[in-house]
């Protein structure tokens, strides 16, 4: 089981929603935590919420492989080695694919995956290096299962943290450090308000803003869960080595009904030559992997 008290954590997206929920469910855990975040003004109203020497803030883009490297530097030079990372800033641009521009892919990638990626490349060798073993969280969204026609490429890059978190769950059981995703529905946050920090070299093809719009978003958002209600079941989970962290109860039947679907998208073909060596590999494959599971379940 992880234990909190004296780690460093590092929370990207951490001055507002999720975000600020697992900093202060950390610093009450006896954690030191960096809030890094993109907003200066977010990370500073953050801190003046906040009591203690044991917080600090870097503002970064997640999205830059060198400032996250000089944001880690910065972490380390003041609390020593992260051994708790939550890759969590996140954007949304909510329109279809086919609507989009290239630029607005480079965006929500840039964001939404390079930033895990990032966060993954610039701590975990770091991580391994120190020899404290720690945990790593990567929030996806349940958009990394059910996927609408909008927003298509926020959709795009959340099954694709999903498939980065479980691979990365079974390479890095040997360095005793744990990997979780998180999954959670409408959240109380600004993720509405994502244009706001849109990059100028990023603007090609970008719609114009609809405010009615974003003043509907905003509404919805205002009955999201609650950050701090969410931070706690993520710490729950970390303590049980859960993968999967579902902050949502009530996504569990429509989930279901989801996987039915694909599972009776199968048919029963008839044997294809070379069928017989080819499901004799995959035996092997899969009974290693089930023993895989099995051990990352048992940890």
């Amino acid at each position: 089981m992880i234990e909190f008290a004296g780690r460093t954590a590092f929370v990207t997206g951490g001055a507002n929603g999720i975000g600020i929920g697992l900093v202060r469910a950390l610093l009450a855990e006896g954690c030191n935590v960096a809030i890094a975040d993109i907003r200066q003004e977010s990370i500073d109203r953050a801190l003046a919420s906040l009591s203690g020497q044991r917080v600090m803030g870097v503002q970064v883009d997640v999205s830059s492989r060198t400032a996250m490297a000089e944001a880690a530097d910065a972490v380390e030079a003041r609390f020593g080695p992260v051994s708790l990372l939550f890759n969590n800033a996140g954007i949304n641009l909510f329109q279809t694919i086919e609507a989009s521009s290239y630029d607005d892919w480079d965006w929500v990638m840039g964001v939404n995956l390079h930033g895990p990626i990032n966060g993954v490349m610039t701590f975990v060798p770091r991580m391994i290096k120190a020899g404290l073993g720690g945990y790593i969280v990567n929030t996806a969204s349940m958009a990394a299962f059910l996927a609408a026609g909008m927003p298509g490429i926020y959709n795009t890059t959340k099954f694709a943290v999903r498939g980065m978190s479980e691979s990365l769950r079974a390479s890095l059981a040997q360095h005793k450090i744990g990997v979780s995703v998180l999954c959670p529905g409408l959240v109380k946050s600004y993720i509405y308000a994502s244009n706001e920090i849109r990059p100028e070299a990023l603007q090609g093809g970008a719609k114009p803003v609809d405010k009615e719009w974003v003043q509907r978003l905003a509404e919805i958002h205002e009955f999201g869960m609650e950050p701090d209600v969410i931070a706690a079941r993520v710490l729950e989970a970390m303590r049980e080595h859960r993968f999967y962290i579902f902050s949502h109860p009530e996504f569990k039947d429509e989930l279901r009904e989801v996987f039915d679907e694909v599972i009776d998208d199968f048919r029963d073909y008839p044997a294809d030559p070379g069928h017989d060596m080819r499901t004799g590999f995959e035996k092997t494959r899969r009974e290693s992997y089930r023993q895989q599971r099995r051990g990352l379940r048992a940890k």
